[in-house]
């Protein structure tokens, strides 16, 4: 997309929408000096800039006077993505019903609906779906708007996704699945609700990880007791570990406990031939090394 020179009166019109200042727009289009879809050298127009900044006058004037609400930018962004992105729920729907497309995806393959979900805005969302979009499309790395508001922390958002029909263990294009995102970022109420709906307790990352290895590996002890409850694998794993040896290689002591009582093998060799004794014993750690023994019986 080649971007001629912007003039003094196109720097004046793109002032004039980031700040709101409806009057001003109205007169630098009634001179005729101006176009209503002027871009600055990202591709930005003034209804870019309006929407982006909530501006709802702004952006009703705008599309009165013609501006084209599907105008992207150079990566790829619109109007509809920026307001999705500050979860202004009426400035998107203003744009939707002046013929934004709902989807339009970014370079990276976000859309609106993705950006809403990352930053939790439930109205917007409600409001993306709606119009038509796609509650199941991915960006370019696998990741589906469920990932992105779980792997947030936004749990009204994924129960929404959920209740239109999102797929619960839909993967990113490295294994993780939404569930395996929230165990990591330590999301218990995500976590607990994704179960519920079915999501695989034992999904497995590229790397062999498990949502508990990860849990476990990070000391999310609210989200090893979630797990535990859908009896998830306790031996090794593909990476050669067990969420046990995870647990006491970091030192979490209760986390260990909590697996020893849940029937995790104490007696189990990893891919380097070491028990999670064997790995207590190195590190020196006495709290661990006690609950071992117990429970070993040595």
């Amino acid at each position: 997309m080649s971007m001629k020179k912007e003039t003094p009166s196109d720097v004046r019109l793109h002032w004039a929408a980031v700040n709101g200042d409806v009057a001003l727009i109205r007169r630098l289009l009634d001179s005729g000096k101006v176009h209503v879809d002027c871009r600055d050298k990202e591709g930005t127009t003034p209804l870019v800039l309006s929407a982006a900044n909530g501006h709802f006058d702004c952006v009703y004037e705008l599309l009165e006077q013609g501006a084209d609400p599907t105008c992207q930018r150079v990566t790829g962004t619109t109007a509809l993505f920026f307001a999705a992105q500050s979860g202004y729920t009426d400035v998107a729907e203003l744009l939707l019903t002046n013929g934004a497309h709902v989807d339009t995806a970014s370079v990276d393959g976000g859309t609106p609906l993705f950006v809403a979900c990352q930053y939790g805005h439930l109205d917007t969302v409600n409001l993306l779906l709606d119009h038509g979009a796609k509650v199941n499309s991915l960006m370019k790395d696998g990741a589906s708007p469920l990932f992105i508001a779980s792997q947030n922390g936004y749990c009204s958002v994924a129960q929404l996704l959920v209740s239109r029909g999102a797929e619960i263990d839909q993967r990113r294009l490295d294994g993780a699945t939404p569930l395996w995102i929230a165990s990591q970022m330590n999301h218990p109420s995500i976590v607990r609700f994704l179960l519920k709906f079915g999501a695989n307790v034992n999904t497995v990352r590229r790397d062999g990880a498990t949502p508990l290895f990860k849990a476990c590996h990070k000391g999310h002890i609210d989200i090893v007791l979630e797990l535990l409850k859908y009896k998830p694998k306790l031996g090794l794993l593909p990476n050669g570990e067990s969420a046990l040896h995870a647990a006491v290689l970091f030192g979490h002591a209760r986390i260990v406990r909590l697996l020893l009582l849940a029937g995790a093998p104490a007696n189990l060799r990893n891919q380097e031939g070491a028990t999670p004794l064997d790995l207590a014993i190195n590190s020196k750690n006495k709290p661990i090394l006690e609950l071992l023994c117990h429970h070993i019986d040595l």
